[in-house]
């Protein structure tokens, strides 16, 4: 009789989340948005809710169950601090019950870099798979030493067009999309930048990252990334103060979901382009993506094998 022994830690158990069927994100918040005022606020989250009505009456469960979906609300705490949780927080529930709205939950964008000493950013930069475009030679180094992710084939350098000066290049050449219908819609996303040794992230990065952890698709050594906790009795004055995710209403469904839904301004579809160039190049971990295949199986929930076709929108005409 053969035996085989293996360490437990050499098969790391994937964790299970909770899941709803619709994630659906009311908005962000950024400094501007808020030193507009109270009105401002008030007038997006109106723009909002016809979209979100819509999207919660499409969003269907097996017959006889009630669909789960979840509301989340992002504010800016990574690229600018601006006034304070306590200030901050309380207004946008108000504003947002006025036009008949719930935030179920609460995510400050900084936990899409670091939260709870896991760094989701760094998590899926492990796992982007660069697509090399058509007729690469490697003299490109890699995203992850640029920082730099495209759909295609950039445009030679000038660097190139002078070594080739002599050698009868037509010179100038377009970039050129990989899967382009026939014509072609090129982005070169830049992911991060470094000063004096310190990284920041991108904002389109952090919203890639954003939709992972909306999709339950991260893990940190096959454990949970981002774990809501409860409301707190009054909102702290201090950002670092306050969780990473906050879940405001404790009768919400789970915070991640089979599927998402963003009903955003339309400044943010440039960004949200440029988050489908990241999640059509990142590799899920294969136990996780047959975790939810087999939930959603058990469930009768169809669910597709592109991540990105889990990931929905509606812009509407605000500025």
């Amino acid at each position: 009789m053969d035996t085989t022994f293996r360490e437990v830690s050499a098969d790391p158990r994937t964790a299970s989340v909770p899941l709803s069927h619709l994630s659906l994100e009311i908005g962000h918040l950024y400094m501007d948005d808020f030193a507009a005022g109270p009105a401002r606020l008030r007038e997006q989250f109106a723009r909002v809710k016809p979209w979100a009505d819509a999207a919660r009456a499409a969003c269907t469960a097996p017959a006889g169950r009630r669909p789960r979906i979840s509301t989340c609300f992002l504010i800016d705490d990574y690229f600018t601090r601006f006034s304070s949780p306590a200030e901050v927080v309380p207004q946008l529930i108000a504003e947002a019950e006025a036009c008949g709205l719930t935030i179920d939950y609460l995510a400050r964008e900084s936990a899409c870099a670091e939260t709870d000493g896991c760094h989701p950013a760094r998590l899926v930069e492990s796992r982007l798979v660069e697509s090399p475009p058509p007729g690469t030679n490697g003299s490109r180094p890699p995203t992850t030493a640029t920082g730099w992710l495209s759909n295609g084939e950039r445009s030679p350098g000038l660097d190139h067009l002078l070594a080739e000066a002599m050698g009868g290049d037509t010179g100038w050449r377009p970039p050129r999309e990989t899967e382009a219908r026939r014509h072609s819609v090129f982005l070169d996303v830049e992911l991060w930048d470094e000063q004096h040794g310190r990284r920041t992230w991108s904002c389109p990065y952090l919203a890639a990252v954003w939709q992972l952890l909306r999709l339950g698709l991260l893990r940190d050594r096959g454990q949970e990334v981002l774990h809501p906790a409860d409301r707190p009795e009054t909102f702290p004055h201090s950002w670092d103060a306050l969780p990473p995710l906050v879940r405001l209403n404790p009768h919400a469904d789970p915070f991640a979901a089979y599927r998402t839904f963003s009903v955003l301004a339309s400044r943010f579809l440039p960004i949200e382009h440029a988050v489908k160039i990241v999640l059509e190049q990142w590799a899920p971990e294969e136990p996780v993506l047959a975790q939810l295949a087999e939930r959603a199986g058990q469930e009768g929930v169809p669910l597709p094998d592109d991540v990105i076709a889990r990931v929905g929108y509606v812009f509407h005409g605000q500025p």
